[in-house]
């Protein structure tokens, strides 16, 4: 009997999990389940949810291949194509980056190549647009999903394996009051917006996009006689101008140069992490932090001294890490860092110390979901932060669009500090915001990006009534651990098997697989973009197969 697996999902996770699969030797039945009327796009690169200048923050030589790279695609397209996509074919390149748009029609395309050969592989692969699954429910055997489409009408299918590949979670309405959105998507939701004060919290490239989008329904951005760009006004617009907003007021670095692949690290390597590990110890975070501050001297002596690297607890890290931008203005620093970065990039050099943590932060991961609840929390508040700042630099392009806005007399940043409040009780549209001094903003965007989503948050009535999926447990600290085995706290996320698969005590099918972003977050924080689509994508399509192989072998 054919093995019939839905994936609930065709953005990237989805895509490289059926790629994964169309590899097995054994026909199978692949259903794709996709809300949305175009498969294959994905939620952050979708036309119905983004603007054309919303730039995708991953370059061509970053993005696993499919079937082919980004930057072949790009070259086999015609002309007329590149020009509806905005793409100069002169400036294509593997460290170019692009709009989110075009990354939509690169995996559209791939999706779709994707069927063609996995049907001539003897696979049997329904996509099925439109359809929107409201419901999971285990059996003993077999998962029942309840599907809904367009018309309202809902229909149940049962299959041996599903795959939870729904991506990010976003709210289906973002003005949730007059001129309060709680996310930048869809775009044109934002381009809406009048003329006016315009408050944006967040200062990543979620914000950005969201503080361009509503520049380029004002005014627009060009080259002025020297080749810098600058922001135009559009007539009767005088009266709008943003600020972005952040604890710190700091805003992201432009992307840097490095090496890829990775070049080796020296000291905290997977051998040294999983040494720690094999300890069984959970209190590990100091230990694993000698081995960053090991990496980092050794990697980059002058900036070790520099930051005083010798003396830095967990605790203390991020503040001398932060503490040159935070004494500068955020425009300065931009200006100062975009041209460093520019440079770099015409020379081809590396900064040794952002490489360091770049690389690290990868080795580290494997080690979060094992800390005790103590180092857990004391990662999240402390340690997180400067490899999240460190990887999530953005495009050139994105720096030099708002240092045009601020020299235009459009933008600001505003520092909140940890004492702020944003309330929308007062007014009838936007939200005042209140951090030392209190700002009416008449339109206000909470631009943020994905939040850690738990597992009471599961959008499947029927999976939660279950008892199935629960929140991740986390090893107590200083628990005196008894002949039962570890004392365990329940923290956020979603408890997990290593193939993604919900670790139940019940007598139901173990084989639905949870690989959507927003639920792994808490236990892995830095599951984010294409890179992780293509790693969870692998990992349960080879779980997947390995499972139908060992079926197929004990049948027979």
């Amino acid at each position: 009997m054919t093995t019939k697996i839905a994936i609930i999902g065709s953005g990237p996770t989805g895509i490289y999990t059926l790629r994964g699969l169309i590899d097995s030797k054994i026909p199978l039945s692949i259903t794709i389940f996709e809300s949305e009327a175009d498969p294959g796009k994905g939620t952050p690169y979708h036309p119905d949810m983004n603007d054309q200048s919303m730039l995708a923050n991953i370059a061509s030589i970053e993005f696993p291949p499919i079937r082919e790279t980004l930057v072949n695609w790009l070259r086999r397209q015609p002309d007329e194509e590149l020009t509806r996509l905005k793409v100069n074919r002169e400036t294509i390149n593997v460290r170019e980056f692009y709009p989110r748009l075009v990354l939509g029609e690169y995996l559209e395309s791939q999706l779709r190549g994707l069927l063609q050969q996995g049907r001539e592989r003897g696979h049997v692969i329904d996509v099925k647009a439109r359809h929107r699954v409201i419901d999971i429910e285990l059996a003993e055997s077999e998962i029942a999903l309840t599907v809904r489409l367009l018309d309202g009408e809902e229909l149940r299918s049962a299959f041996d394996h599903v795959v939870m590949a729904t991506g990010h979670d976003w709210p289906e309405n973002t003005e949730i009051k007059p001129g309060y959105f709680i996310s930048p998507w869809p775009a044109s939701a934002l381009k809406a917006i009048p003329s006016g004060s315009i408050g944006i919290l967040g200062t990543s490239l979620s914000a950005i996009d969201a503080v361009v989008t509503v520049a380029t329904a004002h005014g627009m951005f060009m080259l002025d006689a020297g080749g810098r760009l600058e922001y135009a006004p559009a007539p009767g617009t005088d009266a709008f101008h943003a600020t972005m907003m952040s604890r710190k007021g700091l805003l992201p670095e432009a992307d840097f140069y490095c090496l890829l692949p990775y070049a080796p690290l020296q000291y905290c390597t997977p051998e040294a992490i999983d040494a720690l590990l094999a300890s069984k110890r959970h209190d590990l975070l100091d230990d694993i932090f000698a081995l960053f501050k090991a990496e980092l001297a050794a990697s980059d002596p002058d900036y070790a001294a520099k930051i005083g690297l010798s003396l830095l607890t967990v605790e203390t890290i991020a503040p001398a890490y932060f503490a040159a931008r935070e004494d500068q203005d955020p425009f300065v620093w931009a200006a100062l860092n975009l041209a460093e970065a520019e440079q770099n990039k015409i020379d081809r050099y590396t900064v040794p110390w952002r490489y360091a943590i770049l690389r690290m932060h990868e080795v580290i991961a494997r080690a979060i979901p094992h800390l005790d609840d103590v180092d857990l929390g004391r990662f999240h508040k402390h340690f997180k932060s400067i490899f999240v700042d460190d990887y999530a630099t953005v495009p050139h392009e994105s720096i030099k669009r708002l240092l045009a806005l601020h020299r235009a007399g459009k933008l600001d940043v505003l520092a909140l500090g940890n004492d702020y409040t944003i309330s929308t009780d007062a007014v009838e549209q936007g939200a005042v915001v209140s951090s030392g001094q209190t700002v009416t903003y008449d339109a206000f965007i909470d631009a943020t990006g994905q939040q850690s989503m738990s597992a009471r948050d599961i959008p499947f009535p029927t999976l939660l009534a279950q008892g199935v999926i629960r929140k991740a447990a986390t090893p107590e600290a200083d628990a005196i651990i008894d002949d039962a085995g570890e004392s365990m706290v329940r923290t956020g996320g979603v408890d997990l098997d290593d193939a993604f698969r919900p670790i139940f005590e019940a007598n139901l099918s173990n084989r639905l697989y949870c690989v959507a972003i927003s639920f792994l977050l808490y236990k892995l924080p830095f599951v984010q973009g294409i890179t992780s689509a293509y790693e969870l994508g692998g990992l349960v399509s080879s779980a997947i197969l390995s499972d139908i192989r060992l079926e197929t072998s004990v049948a027979a």
